[in-house]
This record gives structure tokens, C-alpha cells and sequence, in this order.
């Protein structure tokens, strides 16, 4: 089921309805944001506020360059589909564990963002699939229908892309795994980033 969790009363209408989603294709996902260091060493510069570390998650990344940096890795952006496939690894709850064991959001960030994989992974191995950076996905941002969908890949135009996961910057009511944000693909912001999937 994509969408709010059952339970979860701090869901927005953006959230909803929930319906169920088949996913016919296996996939790979990165296991942690692309890092700065990554990115860089792809692409030859770092775009990055937050410069202390190369293990910090890339920021400051509009859509078509995190596009193009999956593409020259042999890779895609993920649909928002597959990305809350992998984020809820199993689970059906709002977020795969306790929220500061598992993110960097603005109850503990300390206003900055954090080296990849300091928190704890899902069920999948997958490690700040919540919190840290927001997280670009393929899909133009669109409201849900309550039909059951196979492989979707959201609306087929608009202005804006949509970012799944929370970030530092975010309090925690926005750090769950049904959480939908948007933005125009052109703006590069200092807390998003994205990852990349494979097949």
C-alpha cells in the first residue's frame, strides 16, 4: 500500500488516498544518498553547501543533474513508487523505526547535514531513506487515485518534481515514509539530494 499509513494521523491530503501499487520489476537502490565525494568525483565539481566532509550527503542538486548523475552511473532516479517500496522495507507504519535512531531531522541535526549511514538502516539495508536530505525522485508531482496501479511513474507533465524522505531541516511530523514534497525541477536547495537505482 502507497500512501498513509494506517494509524497515521499526521497524514496531509497530499498523502492520500492510499491505494495499492504492484511493483513488476526488481531493482537496485543506492544504500545511502550519493555523497558529495561520489558525486564529484562523477562529475568534477560539488555543488554542496554543507562542504565539512565528502561522506555528507550531496546537496544544492537540481533534478536534471541528479538525473544525468544516475544516468552516467548506468543508472535512474527512482519512481516515487519504488522509493517508498524500499523505504518501508516491509513495514507498514509510518516509519521503519524510532525516528531519532533512524534520521537527521530538525530535532537533531543540529541545523547541518550528516555523513551517510550514521543512522540506523531499514529492513532492506538502506540507510537515510528518512531525514539527512530530501530526496529527488523521477516522477512529476500528481495527486494519488485510489485505483490499483502497476509500475506507476506519476503524472505525465507538470512544474513540479517530486522529493520523498524529510531532511534536516524538517520537524519530524514531515520525516515519514509517506511524506510527499514538491518542487520546480530548477531550484538546487541545501537540503536536497537524491539516489539512484539500478536494474
Amino acid at each position: 500500500m502507497m500512501g498513509c499509513s494506517p494509524g497515521d494521523a499526521e497524514c496531509y491530503d497530499i498523502e492520500r488516498p492510499a491505494h495499492e501499487v504492484t511493483i513488476t520489476k526488481g531493482f537496485w537502490l543506492g544504500q545511502t544518498p550519493v555523497t558529495q565525494q561520489a558525486y564529484s568525483r562523477v562529475t568534477g565539481h560539488n555543488p554542496s553547501y554543507f562542504r565539512k566532509d565528502a561522506g555528507l550527503p550531496v546537496e544544492q542538486v537540481k533534478w536534471d543533474d541528479a538525473r544525468a548523475y544516475c544516468v552516467a552511473i548506468g543508472g535512474r532516479l527512482p519512481t516515487e513508487a519504488e522509493w517508498e517500496y524500499a523505504a518501508r522495507a516491509g513495514s507498514t507504519g509510518a516509519r521503519y523505526g524510532n525516528l531519532d535512531d533512524i534520521a537527521w531531522y530538525s530535532g537533531n541535526s543540529g541545523n547541518t547535514t550528516h555523513g551517510v549511514g550514521q543512522k540506523l538502516a531499514n529492513a532492506f539495508g538502506l540507510y537515510d531513506m528518512l531525514g539527512n536530505v530530501w530526496q529527488w525522485v523521477a516522477d512529476w508531482y500528481g495527486s494519488y487515485s485510489p485505483s490499483a496501479q502497476s509500475d506507476p511513474s506519476g503524472a505525465e507533465s507538470g512544474q513540479d518534481r517530486a522529493l520523498r524522505g524529510g531532511s534536516w531541516v524538517y520537524p519530524a511530523r514531515l520525516v515519514r515514509v509517506s511524506y510527499r514534497n514538491l518542487l520546480a525541477p530548477a531550484l538546487p536547495v541545501s537540503f536536497f539530494g537524491f539516489r539512484c537505482v539500478g536494474e
